[in-house]
C-alpha cells in the first residue's frame, strides 16, 4: 500500500493520532475492506476498527464504506485518527502457544501453511484476547512476513485453517472463497436421531442481532443466502448423529444455526443448542463444541493444480465417539429392551 503524503504523514505507533489517506496499490486489490484496515492499523483492536468503519469514519474516494467492500487499486482510503501502541512495547505471545501453533501444522508449502486449529484457540486477538493463531505464527516464523489468514474458524471450532505466505496466494485464495470453489467438510455431532437423510438446507442468514450483548446469527429473510448441506455418517441411537456437512457458502455460523433451525443442534453449542442434551452428552465426555473442520480444497495458488488437505479428529472427540459406540445408553430404547432381555437369560 503506499502513502499519499501530499495530504497527510502516515503517524508512528504510539505517536498523537491524526488522519491518514492511504492509496491501495495493486498487491491491494481484492481485499476486503476490513481486512486492508486491520493492516493498516496494526495494533487497533478488531471491535475498534469495525466500530469505525460502522460510524462512518472510514472513507473510500471520499464515500462511506462496508467492511466486505472490495479494495480496487488507486482506491484513496481515509483512515480517521486513531492511537496505535508500539509494536515494540507490546506483549509477545507466550512460548507455549507459538509452539502449539507450530505443532498443529498439517501442510505448509510456498504459498501456504495449514493449522488443524485446537478447538478454544481464537484465529485471532481481539474481543478480551491479546494473541490468536495468525499471532503465535507470525511470532514462532518473523521470517514470513506476509503471512494472513485466508478464512476464520469460530473459537470453539477445530479444524483446518488456511493461512497465506504470500499476499499474491492471499488475493488468488480469496478469489477462490468469492466464486464458490473452495470445498470446505465438517464433521459435527448434533443431537438427536437425524430423519432428514441427505439433506441440502438453503436458509437466509442475519447477522445484526443481538440477545445479552452478542451477536446471535438467526434465520430471517432479510438475510444473506447459506446453503449447508447434511449426511448422516453414524447414529448413536436417540441420543446423537454424526455428521458430514458440506458447505456452499461461509455464513458466520451457518452449520450451528441450519442445524438448530433443523431440530438437531450441534452437540455441546452452548448458543445455539439444546442444554439438557448437552448435559446428558457431557456424560460420554463431550466438555465443549463438537465441530471439525475436516478438510479443505482449493486449487494451488497460480496453477489449476488440485489441492485437497485435512485434519483429523482430535482425541478428545474420538474418546466421545468411543463412548457413545460402547455405552448401552446411545442404543435405542428398543436396543435398550432386547439387551435387558438377553441378559435376563
Amino acid at each position: 500500500m503506499a502513502y499519499d503524503r501530499s495530504e497527510a504523514q502516515p503517524e508512528q505507533p504510539g505517536s498523537p493520532a491524526k488522519v491518514r489517506y492511504v492509496v491501495a496499490t495493486e498487491s491491494d486489490a481484492g481485499q476486503r475492506l476490513d481486512n486492508f484496515l486491520l493492516r493498516s492499523l496494526k495494533g487497533v483492536p478488531r471491535t475498534h476498527v469495525y466500530r469505525l468503519l460502522r460510524k462512518g469514519e472510514v472513507r473510500v474516494n471520499s464515500k462511506r464504506a462496508r467492511p466486505d467492500q472490495r479494495v480496487v487499486s488507486g482506491d484513496r482510503v481515509r483512515l480517521p485518527p486513531v492511537w496505535r501502541p508500539d509494536p515494540a512495547a507490546a506483549s509477545r505471545p507466550r512460548d507455549d502457544l507459538q509452539q502449539t501453533v507450530r505443532d498443529a501444522i498439517v501442510y505448509e508449502d510456498a504459498d501456504l501453511v495449514a493449522i488443524n486449529k485446537p478447538a478454544g484457540l481464537a484465529v485471532h486477538g481481539g474481543s478480551g484476547l491479546s494473541h490468536g493463531v495468525i499471532e503465535a505464527l507470525r511470532a514462532a516464523r518473523p521470517e514470513l512476513g506476509e503471512l494472513d489468514l485466508v478464512h476464520r474458524l469460530d473459537r470453539e471450532t477445530s479444524g483446518c485453517l488456511l493461512i497465506a505466505k504470500r499476499r499474491s496466494a492471499l488475493r488468488d485464495l480469496h478469489a477462490q472463497l468469492r466464486e464458490g470453489r473452495v470445498e470446505k467438510r465438517y464433521l459435527a455431532l448434533v443431537c438427536g436421531h437425524w430423519q432428514l437423510g441427505h439433506k441440502r438446507i438453503e436458509l437466509a442468514l442475519a447477522t445484526d442481532e443481538r440477545r445479552s450483548g452478542e451477536r446471535h446469527v438467526a434465520v430471517r429473510s432479510h438475510g444473506q443466502m447459506a446453503v449447508s448441506t447434511f449426511r448422516p455418517v453414524q447414529f448413536f441411537g436417540r441420543l446423537a448423529t454424526l455428521m458430514e456437512v458440506d458447505l456452499g457458502t461461509g455464513k458466520t455460523h451457518q452449520i450451528r444455526v441450519h442445524a438448530a433451525h433443523a431440530g438437531f443442534p450441534v452437540a455441546g453449542d452452548d448458543k445455539y443448542g439444546d442444554r439438557e442434551r448437552n448435559a446428558e452428552l457431557r456424560e460420554f465426555g463431550l466438555h465443549r463444541m463438537f465441530l471439525h473442520a475436516a478438510s479443505i480444497g482449493v486449487t494451488r495458488p497460480g496453477t489449476a493444480e488440485p489441492l485437497s488437505i485435512s485434519a483429523p479428529l482430535s482425541a478428545d472427540l474420538r474418546e466421545v465417539l468411543d463412548a457413545l459406540v460402547r455405552a448401552p445408553k446411545a442404543r435405542s430404547p428398543a436396543a435398550r429392551r432386547r439387551a435387558r432381555s438377553a441378559a435376563g437369560r
